[in-house]
């Protein structure tokens, strides 16, 4: 089978490499239709993170399950099926209080194991991994598209949302226009928030913020930025939602949240130096709360929204490529060309 592997800076390629087989008998096979390229997989794609080489790529997967082992009870073959970019046991006392990225077994998708941009996928877990989608939607490609982003940004958005205590009413500034921070703005629309700032670079991503209910959005940079979030505020918001994970965006958080208030961060770290913020959040007394998001935990209540029609996160994807364009998404991201990538086999 085909599937797209990291060989270094810069370097995706799609190539031959072996089919999956049923190595456990909680392993379930899933062949790939839908997966989406993340802005987290930039950090190596740009040699700004370690990563096996070569190594598998993606972790974003939906598809319909070909063969399940002999311990599988959850689920059959020919199910349409999506999964968090973590693999969870569903069993140990960290899947069992909500915390499916802490899950013990501790796999992922991707590096030396098999990765979601490619033809198959063995699903170690597969029950407690897998999520089915009810059969009456498994060939509407409107509602799969809608659902994709669950098994990532979506969920990381609305754990931001939810880390930072958004509820009914309330003020929210959302640090980031990728894909998780136009998330996080429709999460804390869903959660009732009455303002939502959107901070970012980019007008067209500042525009997707909108139409997902932002109310105000900021395009300046650095202080101005800062300055004018603390203006229509009037002092900043007791709700604050980082989705970047840059020093800058750390920073920025922690200056337009009110004294008091709450960061709710899901950014992936890099290269942040915590001094500077964690002297702004001690001055004022600001929280951080967030981390990995633990998709399982949110998953069925959201897949529930977009079955009904109250969620859709689909304007994510402003590009779509087949499993031999994957090299030319990873390029059209890396140069923010695309917000996200939609990938289809």
């Amino acid at each position: 089978m085909e599937a797209a592997v990291y060989h270094g800076e810069g370097d995706i390629r799609v190539e031959e490499v072996p089919d999956p087989e049923i190595e456990e008998p909680t392993d379930a096979i899933v062949r790939i239709t839908h997966t989406a390229i993340c802005g987290s997989d930039l950090w190596f794609y740009r040699g700004q993170r370690d990563y096996p080489t070569p190594g598998r790529v993606g972790h974003e997967p939906m598809g319909v399950v070909e063969a399940v082992g002999d311990d599988v009870t959850h689920l059959r073959p020919g199910d349409r099926v999506l999964a968090p970019f973590a693999i969870s046991c569903g069993e140990c006392e960290f899947c069992r209080k909500g915390l499916y990225t802490s899950c013990v077994e501790d796999e992922g998708w991707g590096g030396e194991h098999d990765g979601a941009q490619g033809e198959k996928v063995r699903a170690p877990y597969a029950d407690g991994t897998l999520v089915r989608i009810p059969e009456r939607y498994a060939d509407d490609e409107d509602v799969l598209e809608s659902l994709l982003p669950l098994t990532d940004v979506m969920c990381t958005g609305h754990h931001a949302a939810v880390s930072a205590g958004v509820g009914a009413g309330d003020t929210a500034i959302v640090v980031g226009d990728g894909a998780v921070g136009l998330c996080g703005v429709l999460a804390a629309q869903r959660l009732g928030a009455e303002r939502i700032v959107a901070m970012g670079h980019h007008e067209d991503r500042l525009a997707i913020a909108e139409e997902f209910g932002a109310t105000e959005t900021i395009a300046a940079r650095g202080e101005e930025a800062v300055e004018r979030a603390r203006e229509l505020t009037y002092g900043g918001a007791n709700h604050v939602l980082e989705c970047v994970g840059a020093e800058s965006s750390m920073d920025t958080a922690f200056e337009v949240a009110r004294p008091g208030g709450t960061v709710g961060f899901v950014g992936v770290p890099q290269g942040v130096d915590e001094a500077a913020f964690l002297d702004s959040a001690f001055g004022k007394n600001v929280a951080l709360r967030g981390g990995v998001a633990p998709v399982r935990q949110y998953v069925d209540d959201l897949l529930a929204d977009v079955l009904q029609g109250t969620l859709d996160p689909s304007p994510i994807f402003t590009k779509t490529v087949d499993l031999s364009g994957v090299p030319e998404g990873y390029e059209a991201m890396d140069e923010r060309e695309a917000v996200k990538v939609l990938v289809k086999l």
